[in-house]
């Protein structure tokens, strides 16, 4: 069978090399995207081909620019036949807490562009592809009840973007759906800092040494969702939103603060 080759942005540190790693476990070759993380993002990529025997690469590129994502696709298929899954990982953020009518004309367009736009761009120019192959997963990322488009104070782009990227998630499941392509998204709980590399032996650990109340969310936790979503047998599942919060009330926390 032919080895399949995933796409994965801002795959270079966090969730998206967690996910990198797992997927490189489960046999697919990887296309680590990166923005400034050059160093990390070819190493990432050299550990993984030397550990598994596979063909990775890293390639640069801010999702945010229209012309580097076709960049990051054409040097993709360059190397390889196709890209079969794509997981848009790569979003930009702002942390500083401000409210809509303080935010500037381009940080509105960055935080749009980056979450949203971004996976038009990278689906529209990867779909092809997939259809040829009568098969393709696509993977985009949100947040807790993100589906239910609640407003985020002080996140209103960032939150406009996701709510927004919901329903393209959702169409394009239903319009691919004939290809053999599904289209789901995973909406990470509030795992932070460098528990975003580990693993959940890790959190189990933590929590029995009495550090924690509810074990740590991880990025193992998310990959796990995605390597469950893009198998072969997962073809009935497809536009879903899929919460990986442990239950915990995350966006409520958020208003609490």
């Amino acid at each position: 069978m032919k080895m399949k080759t995933a796409l994965v942005t801002g795959g270079a540190s966090g969730l998206g090399k967690k996910t990198a790693m797992l997927l490189a476990d489960k046999g697919y070759q990887l296309v680590i995207n990166y923005r400034q993380s050059e160093s990390e993002a070819n190493s990432l990529a050299k550990d993984l081909s030397n550990h598994y025997g596979t063909k990775n690469i890293a390639v640069q590129g801010d999702v945010v620019n229209k012309e580097d994502c076709i960049r990051l696709v054409n040097e993709t298929l360059s190397t390889y036949e196709s890209v079969d899954v794509l997981i848009h990982n790569a979003g930009p953020y702002i942390h500083e807490r401000k409210t809509m009518a303080d935010y500037s004309f381009g940080e509105w367009d960055y935080l749009i562009q980056g979450n949203l736009s971004a996976v038009f761009y990278l689906s529209k120019l990867v779909i092809p592809v997939m259809r040829r192959n009568k098969w393709g997963r696509i993977i985009t990322m949100g947040y807790d009840r993100v589906e239910t488009a609640p407003g985020w104070v002080y996140r209103s782009a960032f939150a406009a973007a996701k709510t927004g990227l919901v329903s393209l998630t959702r169409t394009i499941a239903i319009e691919e759906a004939q290809y053999g392509i599904t289209a789901n998204m995973v909406c990470p709980g509030d795992i932070t800092h460098d528990w975003k590399e580990k693993n959940i032996k890790e959190a189990l650990d933590n929590l029995h040494a009495g550090n924690e109340m509810q074990r740590q969310g991880t990025g193992e936790d998310i990959a796990r969702v995605i390597a469950f979503l893009i198998d072969e047998r997962s073809d009935l599942i497809t536009g879903s939103v899929i919460p990986v919060t442990g239950g915990t009330d995350v966006l409520g926390k958020v208003f609490k603060m």
